[in-house]
């Protein structure tokens, strides 16, 4: 859902889809970079608050793990996109109870209600649930260890092509089939209890009590969780004042299955997520740590539930406030807000010390060049000029077409310094920079010179509409290959002037590595120009982009940087 939400987004932030006949002209407002971004972290706050009907989780979420920059404006949009969310899904509830949806919309805005209970608790709880949040600390530390293994072998079979990832498929639906029907034939059969609120054995496709082979008037526990869809298990898991429903065997059983089932189903080309399959886990072995703990701690095994489902979220996904206000919103349970952000907590900060979350593990596996929020620590003994590496390809004011468009095939640059160069100016300066795909839209328009010559701002924007520079959507926009030019237009001049930001962000070569990061980040800018600290050399020394600050670039550079060796000597110091 987080993943739909933010696609629907991207759609509408680069003005729709032409090949489906969804444009419309107010679109293309949102045709830039902040926008877009802004419409996607709404897109996966709009995806969390529809799966989980938690409009304030939502929006939690969008802050704490999808976006990198976050302003005010950000945070009441997405709480109107929320808001929307939380309204349609209201009128389609309110639309399907008469039974015109089958199956969809059953239930209200809380899907596991433990409203009804009243947690009290003592000193002896809060040392169970410390427990708790370790042993969920534990297994999400294990679980993110071997889930990176797990992507790294299924990432070499993906890469093999379709079939490949249609028999991976196939193999992991028929190992989840063999194990959800024949682990319950290993669980015991067990009489009905004679208080039960609900009808025993089940009737239907779902219930606390499925029947599974039993005789009349039994039920079999782990046929209750298996036979179930994830919500209905989960709400079986939660519910209170049912401590000997399941068998300890039954709950251990379908831990580990469960455990094991969502490490393996986890990267298939199937879209599923994490969410439910660690919520289904963490509340049963919360439920097998109440049960354990009967005899000293006096709270439900269903809050037991509820609570190890948050141990193993923080372990997993290392969110707190989204995580936490999130199960609050699923539970209507106000009274475990305390517990539930003590359990978060230790599990976050016991699952930190192996490693680090399941979403920041998969960003480095893809290799994606995502920037901490911190710079790290060895940044502090390097300086900006120290990472600018490779030829600075530059351009002039007025540049020649055909040096232009050979610098734009043999390189796979964004972003070009314009320097001014006598004759226009008496010595060189920097003018600014001017990335590829305005670049591109100037040679289409080819509006060229025959002598170097520099031309009104005012002329060349009578050709062009602010439009024709939006950014493109995903796939799309010009390409160097699609341009063709004549011998006579290659020797051709075309003025630069008119496209290039004359402002752009820079810093002096002798600036802190650290503070440049910082700066890079909070702005959130994709190009920081490098200027010599000295008079009489080139008025440019190179660019910053993402790149120069991954750790594995500095290390290809100083292989003698140990970030262990300069962390330990800091905190020495």
């Amino acid at each position: 859902m987080v993943h739909t939400g933010a696609c629907i987004a991207n759609l509408l932030g680069q003005g729709g889809s032409r090949k489906y006949h969804l444009t419309c002209n107010w679109l293309r407002y949102f045709k830039n970079d902040r926008d877009r971004r802004d419409l996607i972290t709404c897109g996966c706050a709009a995806g969390v608050a529809a799966a989980f009907r938690a409009p304030v989780g939502g929006v939690l979420f969008a802050l704490e793990e999808a976006a990198s920059w976050w302003r005010s404006a950000l945070l009441w949009r997405a709480f109107f996109t929320t808001a929307v969310v939380a309204v349609v899904l209201r009128t389609l509830i309110e639309f399907c109870r008469s039974g015109k949806c089958g199956l969809f919309g059953q239930g209200g805005l809380i899907m596991f209600d433990l409203s009804s209970t009243v947690a009290t608790y003592s000193s002896p709880d809060l040392l169970a649930i410390i427990l708790l949040g370790i042993i969920g600390g534990i297994f999400g530390g294990l679980f993110n260890f071997l889930l990176d293994k797990i992507l790294r072998i299924y990432s070499i079979i993906n890469e093999r092509g379709a079939p490949s990832k249609i028999l991976l498929t196939i193999i992991v639906s028929v190992i989840t089939s063999m194990c959800s029907y024949g682990l319950p034939w290993l669980a015991s059969c067990t009489q009905c209890p004679e208080d039960a609120v609900e009808q025993c054995p089940t009737v239907g496709r779902s219930g606390n009590y499925k029947n599974f082979q039993c005789p009349p008037g039994y039920y079999n526990g782990m046929a209750s969780l298996f036979f179930n869809t994830n919500d209905d298990a989960i709400r079986n898991l939660f519910s209170t004042g049912t401590a000997t429903e399941y068998h300890m065997s039954s709950l251990f059983i379908f831990f580990v299955a469960i455990y094991c089932l969502g490490l393996v189903t986890y990267g298939i080309a199937v879209p599923s997520g994490l969410f439910i399959p660690v919520i289904l886990a963490g509340a049963t072995y919360g439920r097998i740590v109440g049960t354990l703990l009967g005899s000293i701690s006096s709270l439900d095994p269903g809050l037991f539930a509820l609570l190890g489902a948050a141990s193993f979220l923080g372990g997993t996904m290392r969110m707190t406030v989204s995580v936490c206000v999130i199960l609050l919103e699923l539970t209507n349970d106000l009274q475990m807000l305390p517990l539930v952000m003590l359990v978060l907590l230790i599990s976050k900060t016991i699952a930190d010390s192996f490693n680090k979350g399941v979403y920041d593990q998969i960003v480095v596996m893809k290799g994606l060049p995502y920037m901490e929020a911190h710079a790290e620590p060895y940044m502090r003994h390097l300086v900006a000029g120290d990472v600018v590496t490779g030829p600075l390809i530059t351009f002039s004011g007025v540049e020649k077409v055909g040096d232009i468009v050979t610098a734009l095939r043999i390189t796979g640059h964004n972003g070009f310094p314009v320097v001014d160069e006598p004759p226009l100016t008496e010595v060189p300066e920097l003018v600014g920079l001017v990335i590829r795909s305005h670049l591109l839209v100037l040679l289409k328009g080819k509006m060229f010179m025959k002598e170097p010559v520099k031309m009104s701002g005012s002329f060349v924007m009578e050709r062009f509409g602010a439009f024709d520079f939006a950014k493109a959507g995903s796939g799309k926009g010009l390409k160097i290959e699609d341009l063709h030019f004549t011998d006579e237009e290659m020797q051709m001049y075309v003025d630069l002037h008119a496209i290039a930001n004359t402002s752009p962000y820079t810093v002096v070569e002798t600036m802190s590595l650290a503070k440049a990061a910082l700066l890079f980040r909070e702005l959130g800018l994709r190009h920081l120009l490098v200027v010599p600290k000295t008079p009489y050399r080139p008025p440019i020394v190179g660019i910053l982009t993402r790149h120069d600050f991954v750790a594995e670039h500095i290390h290809d550079l100083f292989p003698s940087l140990n970030p262990h060796n300069f962390h330990s000597a800091s905190m020495g110091g």
